[in-house]
């Protein structure tokens, strides 16, 4: 298992670089998709049972990001996918420069979709452009449904949200009208998918979305 080393931003501009980033990707064909949840919110599980549905009719390409260890990109590579590991050097997000440098270091010919799996937290990783075309953001349900009013920028950032674990409902003080009124509040438009990658339930919905997504990208 490969992994890679990202000690600073290779360019001085972010936004500059995010923008050149998202042109040559698109000259590529690779749909790019910056992935950001808190720590344990079930992004992998996700991203697992989304390449095991879709691996007949995309080709999905990982790019993990994390402080340290590499256990998430060998569990992707072993359902036949291509990854990648990164660290950050400590720092709490990727930025466009670091997504940059990591597909570098990948073969992406072929490929579809390209998810950025960004360093685990509701803070850092959406004030940094990475060059995505598409930003989605996953809430677990043990997290409670109050987090859209702590961390309001994440959920404004994001084109969709995942509600991840809804098999765990009855066993936590949720309130889905209570979340959407909140998240609706700061982004209208956003789509909302609640979940189980356990039980597979909603994961239709999300694939469906996500094929369209990339249907409508290539159109341009």
């Amino acid at each position: 298992m490969k992994v890679i080393e990202l000690h600073k931003s290779v360019t001085e501009s972010n936004d500059r670089d995010a923008d050149k980033l998202r042109e040559e990707l698109r000259e590529k064909g690779v749909f790019l998709i910056n992935l950001m949840s808190s720590a344990g919110s079930g992004k992998t599980t996700m991203l697992s049972r989304t390449i095991t549905d879709l691996k007949d009719r995309v080709n999905i390409a990982v790019l993990e990001a994390d402080i340290d260890a590499s256990v998430d990109a060998e569990r992707i590579a072993a359902l036949g996918a291509t990854s990648i590991q990164v660290h950050t050097d400590g720092m709490c997000h990727m930025d466009a420069g670091m997504t940059r440098e990591g597909l570098n270091n990948m073969d992406l010919d072929g490929t579809d979709i390209a998810f950025l799996e960004n360093i685990g937290n509701l803070i850092c990783p959406a004030e940094y452009d990475t060059g995505a075309s598409c930003n989605v953001m996953i809430l677990s349900v043990p997290e409670g449904d109050d987090k859209p009013l702590k961390y309001p920028l994440m959920f404004k950032s994001s084109d969709a949200l995942l509600l991840s674990k809804i098999d765990a409902l009855p066993y936590f003080d949720f309130s889905m009208e209570k979340l959407e009124e909140r998240v609706r509040y700061l982004n209208p438009d956003i789509k909302i998918f609640p979940i189980s990658a356990k039980t597979g339930e909603g994961m239709k919905e999300w694939e469906d979305w996500l094929l369209e997504e990339l249907a409508t990208w290539k159109r341009g």
